[in-house]
């Protein structure tokens, strides 16, 4: 619908430009917005006010002569100015219950928009180093950045998830010998602990997995020697974990890729040669810098290569990113942490350096996540592995509440994760509120079926009263929804758009009866709650949350 009123506001613009002669330039671009208040009507426009400059009149008089112009328009019921120059239209009930007739039922396609042709999107998420096992935090990113894809390819993008994995360096080093002394205390070595070593049970478990296979045969090898195998085998262990969890998770990924990869096929020696070649690159005291300080703004330029001749993890990410372009893709998002804030400047530089715009790059920060148990927040060290892994918060919850729950806020805010809350199965838990809504209303059916009846009936619209129409206002906006969360990369305006449908849907089953002695009117409450189950049903799959059938 608010593409209809859009047509409908540019038409009338465009009507007004021919009779004044038709040699001004067209107006900037219109924006057709859903009022904060129904009080303004269906939909608000800044017509007048963006015109007024190239009609040279106040925007209060053109919103006027605007207004008087959409007033013939059969779309309308009303059109009202207000100061200083919006305009406030509502839209005729019967546009309304034509176009919501429209929305298939039970059909998982509704919402989508036509293909972008030409826009090839590759979202990166999740990319946790294989040092340890996924935590809440993860859990928030990877719920975030599913979301996003899935957001995205309904919204008619090409699109690919993707995750990288920092499988090389100190780390990876530093993890390896972590479980080898580990390994080596089972056997009642007194081996002290590395200091830079991770911590957490996870490192023991692995440890005695190499002793139960392996028995003492690395007890008495050279680190050297040892090591080698420790670095791997720890990383992949843990790396299968975080495929196990994230599947159980609900997330998916069409590549899997890692900076050992790069490094092993010179991608990454070679993007720092072509960058030198170009001149993005420039040799100081024995070691390679890029000229981000230049590119971007950045504070500083930035050491890619170091004077041992060992590469840094942004000569890898620029490797890594050259690949993602060369892929095709011409948006790039990447969902880092909230610790990257410092990372950004950098990497926009090198994909200034790279030839590309640095604006076809979309880092997304995640703000942390605090854990709330028993009215408490819960202390966290990711070093000291105390922390609250995704795998432990799943078993606690489960997957629905946790994908919604993350996906509550804005991830540029800060979320306090409420286990006692997100538990609950209240009203004022936002993801029970919202699948009980999809589950009444299949029990409505259920009843209806079970009192013999074989069919719904023939819906008569114009027996809709006002609380139903607005359900039909608030579920066409669902596209519109789809258009906006993708375009803002807000999975979050999706989550409160479903608890206000919800919210709209419980309070009008509480005041009127779907199943009534009146076979019209029955048919139509019924054609009603079965495209509102639709639309819960299509908005919860965009969260990766599931619509049960009953609760």
């Amino acid at each position: 619908m608010r593409q209809k009123v859009k047509e409908a506001v540019g038409a009338a613009i465009e009507t007004m430009l021919l009779s004044a002669g038709g040699e001004k330039s067209p107006p900037p671009a219109v924006s057709v917005e859903v009022p904060p208040e129904e009080k303004f009507g269906d939909f608000s426009t800044n017509a007048a006010m963006v015109s007024a400059k190239i009609f040279k009149k106040s925007p209060l008089k053109l919103a006027e002569e605007l207004a008087s112009a959409l007033r013939a328009d059969p779309l309308f019921e009303s059109v009202a100015v207000a100061p200083p120059g919006f305009i406030n239209l509502v839209v005729k009930k019967s546009e309304w219950t034509d176009e919501f007739r429209g929305i298939p039922d039970d059909n998982s396609e509704y919402g989508k928009l036509p293909a972008r042709e030409g826009e090839k999107v590759l979202v990166e998420f999740v990319s946790a180093n294989p040092t340890g096992p996924l935590h809440i935090g993860h859990g928030r990113g990877a719920a975030v950045g599913d979301a996003i894809a899935r957001l995205l390819k309904k919204a008619g993008y090409d699109v690919a998830a993707e995750y990288y994995t920092n499988d090389t360096g100190l780390q990876m080093e530093n993890l390896g010998r972590s479980t080898l002394v580990r390994y080596k205390q089972r056997f009642g070595q007194d081996v002290p602990f590395p200091e830079n070593g991770y911590q957490g049970e996870y490192i023991n478990d692995i440890a005695k997995r190499v002793a139960d296979v392996h028995g003492d045969k690395f007890l008495h090898s050279a680190e050297a020697d040892a090591l080698p195998f420790f670095s791997s085998f720890t990383g992949e262990v843990i790396l299968d974990d975080i495929k196990a969890d994230l599947d159980r998770f609900r997330v998916r990924f069409d590549v899997w890729t890692s900076e050992r990869a790069f490094h092993a096929s010179g991608a990454v020696e070679g993007a720092l040669n072509s960058l030198l070649a170009a001149g993005m690159i420039y040799e100081n005291e024995g070691a390679l810098w890029l000229k981000s300080k230049e590119l971007a703004d950045d504070e500083k330029d930035r050491v890619v290569k170091r004077t041992s001749g060992a590469t840094t993890y942004l000569a890898a990410d620029i490797a890594y990113h050259a690949d993602k372009y060369k892929r095709g893709f011409t948006k790039i998002i990447d969902v880092w942490g909230a610790d990257h804030h410092g990372y950004v400047a950098r990497m926009k530089a090198a994909v200034k350096a790279l030839g590309r715009d640095p604006d076809s790059l979309q880092p997304i920060l995640i703000q942390i996540v605090s854990l709330k148990k028993d009215g408490q927040i819960v202390a966290m060290s990711t070093r000291s592995g105390k922390f609250t892994t995704l795998k432990e918060v799943l078993d606690e919850v489960g997957v629905d509440a946790a994908r919604f729950t993350f996906l509550t806020r804005s991830h540029d805010a800060q979320l306090e994760f409420d286990l006692d809350l997100t538990k609950r199965q209240t009203s004022d838990n936002p993801v029970y509120y919202v699948q009980y809504a999809h589950a009444r209303i299949s029990n409505i059916f259920v009843q209806h079926q079970n009192a013999g009846n074989t069919s719904r009936g023939i819906p008569d619209w114009t027996l809709c009263n006002e609380d139903e129409v607005s359900l039909m206002k608030k579920c066409l906006a669902f596209p519109d929804l789809v258009e906006d969360s993708a375009k803002g990369l807000a999975p979050h305006m999706l989550t409160h758009y479903l608890v206000e449908l919800a919210n709209m849907f419980h309070k009008y089953y509480h005041a009127s009866r779907v199943i009534t002695p009146d076979a019209a009117l029955t048919a139509t409450r019924l054609a009603l709650v079965a495209r509102v189950r639709t639309v819960v049903k299509n908005g919860l799959e965009l969260l990766g949350v599931s619509a049960p059938e009953k609760m």
